[in-house]
């Protein structure tokens, strides 16, 4: 990063088994936001392996669990959010796209940690393009964007900016609701696997995610979801 670096539902299986007392839940504008937060690669599948050993896997589980613990006292549980894996299991890419419609997501954001060859920097965040949907590729793209600015300005990673991407998580989960993905940074790059190395910076990056899903909500819920 830019920034002076020196500064329940055990598995998809389980929360499966669950779904059929999910199944007459109906959502109203009161209700609470329902969040799937997709957790990157687990078990088998370490992703993306950088610097000193880094994992992808633990990066984005830390900072998918980071997110669920500052909704909680930041947010005062605002936002009901699921997490597509709590520990370090490998849960199909199929798995993880059943769950917006079983669970009848408001949102589905997914989280990554980037890999080069060369020395390459930044936060960046994929959306699909999805001619069929284009109601909710206007609202994933305006998610992403927020999430984006959030992470960008407040923590001063570099803008790498926002793309389309084939990603499976996102081609099967469009129709169903907005879908982002976001690599949040390079374990590649020396400054950002060490970034990723401090629980502080973990927190940092979960409440930009979260506050800006959370400024999205706020300013077009009522206006552009259904």
């Amino acid at each position: 990063m830019e920034i002076n670096l020196k500064l329940k539902l055990k598995n998809v299986v389980f929360l499966l088994i669950l779904l059929k007392m999910c199944a007459g839940f109906a959502q109203n504008p009161t209700a609470k936001k329902r969040i799937i937060i997709d957790v990157g690669h687990g078990g088998k599948d370490s992703g993306a392996i950088g610097i000193n050993e880094i994992q992808e896997k633990t990066v984005v589980l830390n900072i998918a669990k980071e997110i669920v613990k500052l909704n909680k006292t930041i947010l005062n549980d605002k936002l009901e959010i699921f997490l597509t894996r709590y520990r370090d299991t490998f849960i199909s890419l199929a798995d993880r796209s059943k769950l917006p419609k079983a669970l009848n997501a408001d949102l589905f954001i997914s989280i990554h940690c980037n890999a080069s060859k060369s020395s390459s920097k930044g936060m960046e965040v994929y959306v699909f393009n999805s001619k069929t949907d284009p109601f909710n590729i206007k609202n994933s793209i305006g998610l992403g964007l927020s999430v984006l600015n959030e992470s960008t300005q407040n923590l001063h990673l570099k803008k790498r900016g926002l793309k389309f991407g084939n990603f499976q998580v996102l081609r099967e989960t469009i129709i169903h609701c907005p879908a982002i993905l976001i690599e949040t940074g390079f374990v590649t790059s020396n400054d950002e696997a060490d970034y990723f190395l401090k629980p502080q910076n973990i927190s940092a990056v979960a409440l930009a995610i979260l506050l800006g899903t959370n400024k999205y909500l706020n300013m077009n819920y009522e206006r552009n979801f259904r």
